[in-house]
């Protein structure tokens, strides 16, 4: 348990670490060399857009990253401390979380990432929150690209070039061909592209679940759920404002689990 807990500080540590890395990154490496292209001149240039694009994509996941640590799971209070595990809750979606020690509705699983459950009133946040950061992983690993790309006069037409980058770069750098800045922004590139395939395969399997009616808890007790139309499954979760929320970070407004949660 007090693994459990530690971890619970430490990887939401880590997140805002990697956040602050790559703004800094984007901001004093990545925008500069763009603003050299003579077409930098024009109202819309490459730098420009390069920065409005990538201030969307960080601005929503950084958002529904603290909506997801505001809007937590109710605690139900049905089973408290110890007798959690004994004491029968309210309804098979109910968990009690011996991290958060709380019973949360609909309870999905923990987030050590966010230090918060992931229930009925989060689950919205959170998966936006999981396609917007791989979304600006994969855009900060392409832009980074680029920029080794140009820095080191490499060529990336081949497909095994970016898995031979690593090992190549690591031995020009002991031999002092490529600066200290070049090997950090490489080993961030492996980095970007980890984490955003990580976070696409979270959202895709969770999109996969909400679709089905499941949560992961659901699935690993094997507990039947009421088949119903995949379009409710998702209204409950994402609510009629769905395309307001995808654009701009806010709560589930005009979700089901909001209309019962104001009754």
């Amino acid at each position: 348990m007090l693994a459990l807990r530690l971890l619970n500080v430490v990887a939401p540590a880590y997140f805002l670490c990697i956040s602050l890395v790559t703004f800094v990154l984007q901001l004093f490496l990545f925008l500069p060399s763009m603003r050299e292209d003579p077409a930098a001149a024009r109202l819309f240039s490459p730098a420009l857009l390069h920065g409005a694009l990538f201030l969307f994509l960080s601005a929503n996941a950084l958002g529904n990253y603290v909506l997801v640590i505001q809007n937590s799971p109710d605690d139900l209070g049905a089973c408290q401390g110890a007798s959690a595990t004994k004491a029968p809750c309210p309804s098979p979606s109910t968990h009690f979380c011996r991290v958060c020690a709380r019973v949360t509705l609909r309870h999905d699983h923990h987030c050590f990432f966010t230090g918060n459950c992931i229930g009925s009133r989060n689950m919205r946040n959170f998966v936006l929150f999981c396609l917007y950061t791989s979304l600006a992983c994969l855009y900060s690993m392409v832009a980074g690209v680029a920029y080794i790309s140009a820095v080191l006069s490499i060529s990336f037409a081949h497909p095994l070039a970016f898995l031979t980058l690593l090992p190549t770069s690591i031995s020009q750098f002991f031999s002092g061909a490529v600066l200290g800045s070049e090997m950090f922004v490489i080993l961030m590139l492996y980095l970007w592209f980890a984490i955003g395939l990580a976070c696409a395969g979270f959202c895709c399997h969770q999109l996969l679940l909400i679709l089905r009616g499941q949560t992961r808890h659901q699935v690993r007790k094997g507990v039947a759920v009421r088949a119903r139309p995949w379009r409710k499954n998702l209204q409950e979760v994402f609510g009629k404002r769905w395309l307001l929320g995808l654009l701009v970070p806010m709560f589930n407004v005009g979700s089901e689990s909001s209309k019962q949660k104001d009754k």
